[in-house]
């Protein structure tokens, strides 16, 4: 599809087994070639909220690719993402890969990753793989469930901090949110699992599903606050929940399906103690938008990090 000779772009959804549902992501299995703004050029050109490529191998243990850390390949690059990989220790595929929304790099983007692990299981069989995204090291284990391939991706070290009431009040402007339509037993927090997400939870779910906001406005915030998407919630239950993630940062009014910010709200949730320390919870996205994806996070007592699973399938040019 893409419009630069010699380059194969595959086409994703991901956290769906149905072509209608999930997340679009265009996957280039090798990069090695492309440039930044080739594989800009890439996204813009597909216009999805993201697209993944592998820009090289990564030597077992080095954080970088064969050609240099985060950057890719040009003249002369050494590596080819386009083989089986090099392999760690353990065994698992390693690949250094980067993220490009239609307008900008991303540091890590979940539905891309799943997306892409996928498509090399198709290729090379179900397993371990290891990705070198600019935010980290991210493990993604590829398992066959019956007919369908099941990806689960383990976030990076969490975080979550305040936001300052002024920043709150702000986004909630952009909105067109009172606070009043807030839910006051998940508080306004900006959490972080490869990337910063804004959590902000709806008091039911005729909130949620209204969201008509000020692109600019918001957009200025969330560069001046490093924010990827809003991730705006509504507790149905215990352990499941429905999400919106406004995008635009990225040149997108809303993600479909966004597996960055599912671990971000993972990570948010057991920092406020509202789940126990392991769980396992149900993410519904992209209902509002026509796009329905499903995506489960699990939380482990003996392990910080989050891990984001779902399906997703190969979609035609």
């Amino acid at each position: 599809m893409s419009q630069i000779p010699g380059i194969e772009v595959l086409r994703y959804t991901a956290f769906s087994a149905d072509p209608e549902g999930g997340n679009l992501a265009g996957v280039v299995l090798d990069a090695s070639g492309l440039d930044d703004a080739a594989m800009l050029a890439v996204a813009a050109e597909l216009g999805y909220s993201e697209s993944a490529f592998l820009t090289g191998q990564s030597a077992p243990g080095d954080a970088g690719a064969r050609n240099g850390a985060g950057a890719p390949g040009g003249a002369g690059a050494q590596s080819d993402a386009g083989d089986a990989g090099a392999r760690d220790d353990a065994g698992a595929r390693e690949y250094t890969i980067r993220y490009f929304s239609p307008k900008a790099e991303v540091p890590f983007c979940g539905h891309a990753t799943v997306a892409t692990a996928l498509a090399l299981a198709e290729r090379d069989g179900p397993g371990d793989l290891v990705f070198r995204t600019p935010a980290g090291t991210v493990p993604v284990t590829v398992t066959r469930e019956g007919a369908e391939l099941r990806a689960t991706l383990t976030s990076v070290e969490p975080d979550v901090v305040d936001i300052a009431p002024d920043d709150l009040a702000e986004a909630l402007a952009a909105l067109d949110w009172p606070a009043a339509d807030l839910d006051p037993a998940l508080p306004p927090r900006i959490a972080f699992a490869g990337a910063r997400h804004l959590v902000l939870a709806a008091a039911t779910r005729e909130r949620l599903a209204d969201l008509s906001y000020d692109f600019a406005r918001l957009e200025a915030l969330m560069h001046r606050l490093d924010l990827t998407t809003l991730q705006l919630v509504w507790r149905q239950a215990p352990d499941v929940f429905h999400v919106r993630d406004p995008f635009p940062v990225g040149g997108v009014v809303e993600d479909p399906a966004t597996g960055a910010a599912a671990a971000a709200f993972g990570a948010y949730l057991r920092d406020r103690s509202l789940v126990p320390g392991a769980a396992v919870l149900t993410l519904h996205q992209g209902e509002d938008m026509g796009r329905p994806g499903t995506l489960t996070v699990e939380l482990r007592a003996d392990d910080a990090r989050v891990r984001v699973s779902g399906t997703g399938t190969r979609i035609g040019d």
